[in-house]
């Protein structure tokens, strides 16, 4: 009865070490990676749903309260919840800048902008699309150059009185 008890304990002893072996290891193991989208797509998320992106389909991206209202090329409009500012950083690898306070603009998908008298401004997207912007964020858009037909307003006619 002795022997048994005895090499019971030994056994439970022997059986922690391994226990406390294999748990040291896995603390020095690397996590598995999470789930990432391919090189050149995005999640978009909100709750259980899940869609996957390329940020060349995104033309703005607009703030709607506690939701980011995303305007994609075919017309599609998703929200997510989330911050402006924390989509911006997101984005901003894309091209993706901020032209407004509670807009974001894909600027390789702009093809004309518009300068009003104010200093505010209007891009046209390749879909025909328009977006406003704000002359606090047109140096964001001064950064087109070539790449857009910048259109100046045309002066305005005096009055002929």
């Amino acid at each position: 009865m002795t022997a048994s008890l005895l090499g019971a304990t030994l056994w439970l002893i022997e059986s922690r070490r391994e226990l406390r072996k294999a748990a040291r290891a896995a603390m020095f193991m690397p996590a598995a990676p999470l789930e990432q989208p391919p090189p050149g797509l995005i999640w978009l998320r909100d709750g259980a749903s899940r869609i996957r992106v390329a940020p060349r389909d995104i033309l703005w991206v607009a703030s709607a309260g506690n939701y980011i209202e995303y305007s994609l090329a075919d017309g599609t409009q998703r929200l997510i919840r989330g911050t402006l500012a924390a989509t911006e950083n997101d984005l901003a690898r894309f091209a993706i800048v901020r032209v407004h306070r509670t807009r974001l603009a894909n600027l390789d998908r702009v093809r004309g902008v518009e300068f009003k008298p104010s200093g505010d401004f209007e891009l046209t997207f390749d879909t025909g699309q328009t977006l406003g912007g704000s002359r606090r964020y047109r140096p964001a858009v001064a950064s087109l150059g070539d790449r857009t037909a910048l259109c100046e307003s045309p002066p305005e006619a005096p009055d002929s009185r």
